[in-house]
């Protein structure tokens, strides 16, 4: 694990920013190490951009920002084919999603159509326009936001969308401390501060090959097996955890070991991961709706009746 001193460095260096956050900063690393796309939903003002931004500038490759409305189109994500008279030919021109490190912002403010226009992006890592598919480079993660509170102009994110988050979190509110922190800061001047990159992309690409040599013991992977079925068959789940899921979890859990500075799964690691990667994936039945149940809830008492196998 050569490369495994870089996420202390990429931790330290989103720190100068973002205050009193830091088991946040290691959730979207273990997005980043197990090649997935996270998902940031909370309240406006709790430092989803700036989350995002201190990542990308942490890495020293492309990034890209959508700032998404509801007149965005699919070509400013992917990219157009533009006519040029002079050489009688058509010239492409790359889109947003054409980058190393994607910044969705306001995800559910634009058009099923436009958000469609992302999932081959994300599932594949490639883009196809006017009948080519390019390739797209690596590492390669969406981090979108979205905003849970005001739902006028908004589009839900289908199922099919949210499947393809590893991760979905929300950041939340600080305590009083760190919130005084942050109020020292911002009058010592932090905002202007420029966070420097501490490592290149192909740093990224080395440690997310660390991570798949993380080992994870067979009784482990059966309880994840377990896991997923039990949402399939939960009476308060209407549709459960897909084998997408399961490999999401899978990878998330090494991704989790990784960063913690080990060479092996522990069920920590497993329980640490599973509402993160499984609650946004489950769709509960009316009844436990009226009931006021929430996936959290029902991950929760799944967990309680398997043995953990320590």
């Amino acid at each position: 694990m050569k490369k495994r001193d870089n996420v202390e460095k990429i931790i330290t260096n989103m720190e100068q920013v973002i205050v009193g956050k830091r088991e946040k900063i290691e959730m979207i690393l273990v997005a980043l190490m197990a090649r997935g796309h996270i998902l940031l939903e909370d309240v406006p003002g709790v430092g989803k951009t700036t989350m995002a931004n201190a990542l990308a500038k942490s890495i020293s490759c492309g990034f890209s920002r959508i700032t998404f409305t509801p007149d965005t189109l699919p070509s400013d994500v992917t990219g157009i084919s533009v006519y040029n008279m002079q050489t009688g030919q058509f010239d492409f021109m790359k889109g947003a999603v054409m980058n190393h490190i994607i910044l969705a912002d306001e995800i559910n403010r634009t058009s099923p159509k436009t958000q469609a226009s992302l999932l081959e992006a994300m599932e594949e890592r490639q883009v196809t326009v006017d009948g080519k598919t390019m390739a797209l480079p690596d590492p390669f993660m969406v981090i979108a936001t979205q905003n849970p509170i005001d739902y006028l102009g908004t589009y839900n994110l289908p199922e099919a969308q949210l499947d393809r988050f590893l991760i979905k979190m929300s950041i939340g509110y600080p305590t009083m401390e760190d919130e005084k922190a942050l109020a020292k800061k911002f009058i010592e001047g932090f905002k202007n501060a420029t966070i420097e990159a501490v490592v290149n992309d192909r740093d990224i690409v080395d440690m997310q090959e660390e991570v798949d040599q993380v080992l994870i013991k067979e009784q482990l992977l059966g309880y994840i097996v377990d896991l997923v079925t039990e949402t399939r068959q939960n009476s308060n789940i209407a549709l459960g955890a897909s084998p997408r899921a399961m490999l999401a979890l899978t990878q998330a859990s090494r991704a989790k070991a990784y960063i913690s500075g080990r060479e092996y799964v522990i069920p920590d690691d497993i329980l640490t991961m599973i509402i993160p990667v499984l609650a946004h994936r489950l769709v509960l039945t009316p009844e436990a709706l009226l009931n006021k149940m929430d996936a959290t809830k029902v991950l929760k008492s799944i967990i309680s009746t398997l043995r953990i196998p320590y």
